[in-house]
């Protein structure tokens, strides 16, 4: 991917957070006076090729990571080096993104549209809705799950390196461990799906290979995130939160390694099947 035109960082045209945080007063008789940090908001649009495709509710940091890892998880591009250039701009609170892909990837994007849009009045729109939902993916290859030690004291590891929620709590992280234990990218958002993406994005811009290592979400584990991973080309996936049962049937259909990390329990392996 090559960038045509500079343009600033992401995180230097980021909305800045009101200074010294937000006023708030507590809900009792003493009535008292404080300050707080918030989690900051934005809308992302994000258009490809000149076309509009999607806006997105998310953090206001890391967001060439999220456009790429959003871009190879909702299937836009078969792979980063379909995305030719990103720039991008703000309008006040808002951010928007254009998104420069390959040809063969922006017409299969719009054979896609145009799909959706013919079905839209003639009943078919939840087929394709299910199989949005439900897609078809490749299986990965069997991986050796990462060894119990990499997993001792990782709550505590990931909070000390969590630096945007310890300032303001309200996010979720996505965080990389590589082959050696070690915690080497962490990515935050306010959706656990976009810190996710931004994660994936980081990973492919850095050329990490996803298998040397494993990835952490610290948000409920729900289909969609199984969907990314695997997509990802992850061997494994470790929550701090349960899964569901249509993620674990799902994780060792396409043989993703999937672990729970519960608070006061050794990890639980749910796939493969013990």
């Amino acid at each position: 991917m090559t960038h045509r035109a500079p343009h600033p960082p992401a995180d230097e045209i980021a909305a800045s957070p009101a200074t010294g945080g937000y006023a708030y007063a507590e809900l009792d008789e003493a009535a008292s006076l404080g300050h707080a940090v918030l989690a900051e908001e934005c809308a992302l649009a994000i258009a490809y090729n000149g076309i509009s495709h999607a806006v997105m509710m998310v953090s206001p940091s890391a967001l060439e990571d999220f456009v790429v890892g959003f871009s190879l998880t909702s299937a836009v591009v078969g792979a980063a080096e379909d995305i030719y250039d990103i720039q991008l701009k703000r309008a006040g609170e808002a951010f928007s993104a254009d998104v420069e892909i390959a040809s063969r990837a922006f017409w299969a994007l719009k054979q896609q549209r145009r799909t959706l849009a013919g079905t839209s009045g003639c009943g078919l729109c939840g087929v394709e809705a299910l199989e949005q939902a439900l897609p078809q993916l490749d299986t990965l290859s069997a991986n050796p799950l990462p060894p119990a030690a990499h997993l001792v004291d990782l709550r505590t590891r990931i909070g000390e390196v969590q630096k945007l929620a310890r300032q303001s709590g309200a996010l979720h992280a996505a965080l990389f461990v590589d082959a050696c234990g070690e915690i080497v990218l962490c990515r935050e958002d306010i959706g656990r799906h976009n810190a996710l993406d931004k994660l994936i994005g980081a990973l492919s811009r850095e050329n990490r290979d996803a298998r040397r290592g494993f990835a952490v979400v610290t948000s409920r584990c729900s289909l969609e995130l199984i969907h990314k991973a695997v997509r990802a080309g992850f061997a494994s996936l470790v929550s701090l939160s349960a899964p569901t049962d249509l993620c674990v049937r799902w994780a060792r259909r396409h043989r993703l390694n999937l672990i729970h990390l519960p608070h006061h329990s050794a990890p639980r392996v749910y796939s493969p099947a013990p």
